[in-house]
């Protein structure tokens, strides 16, 4: 089974997810997250442990913080992933992007609070060191608005790293990658 983790303040029933479910069908799993990095994890560890008791395989796409979970729970569980423009270092890139308060959800425009415990919990999932590194696959596009791309290439040195000239943070023409992830995965 495949699980499909977004990124901050968005949804699994987003555009990227629609894409992904339509290609690999039945064959994964596109949940929306809680804003509160703990619950995200938690949730995550649930569905992988339940997934994996049942003698299943499981692999991870991750896009932005999902590519950090992705990474932490990778390590975790020791599963292939793929990292899509991953946010490497959250407490960071959000720090320079919101303030604490009220933040605008990217898929339903809801509201939901950030706060400074959340993004200092997300040090708690923090990877220094990558156990599997050729479990790892990058995709990253250098147009990333949000994310220094070049941090992903130290962090990821050596794992599989894809790089593009332009794009944006959301990854434009994911579509073209599907066929190349459902292979690293196999």
């Amino acid at each position: 089974m495949i699980i499909y983790i977004h990124g901050f303040a968005s949804s699994g029933l987003g555009d990227k997810p629609k894409i992904f479910k339509k290609y690999f069908k039945n064959g994964i799993i596109t949940p929306s997250l809680s804003t509160i990095p703990f619950l995200a994890i938690h949730t995550l560890e649930d569905l992988i442990e339940v997934f994996l008791a049942k003698g299943e395989k499981v692999s991870l796409v991750g896009s932005s913080l999902g590519g950090f979970y992705s990474l932490y729970l990778a390590n975790k569980y020791k599963l292939n992933a793929v990292l899509i423009n991953p946010a490497l270092n959250p407490k960071q890139t959000l720090s320079k992007f919101y303030s604490f308060g009220l933040v605008k959800n990217y898929f339903d425009n809801s509201n939901f609070e950030i706060t400074q415990e959340q993004l200092k919990s997300l040090e708690n999932f923090q990877v220094s060191l990558i156990q599997n590194p050729k479990n790892i696959m990058a995709l990253i596009q250098k147009g990333d608005e949000i994310i220094d791309y070049k941090e992903s290439l130290e962090i990821l040195k050596d794992c599989e790293i894809i790089v593009e000239e332009g794009g944006n943070h959301s990854f434009e023409n994911i579509e073209k990658y599907l066929n190349k992830i459902n292979n690293f995965f196999k």
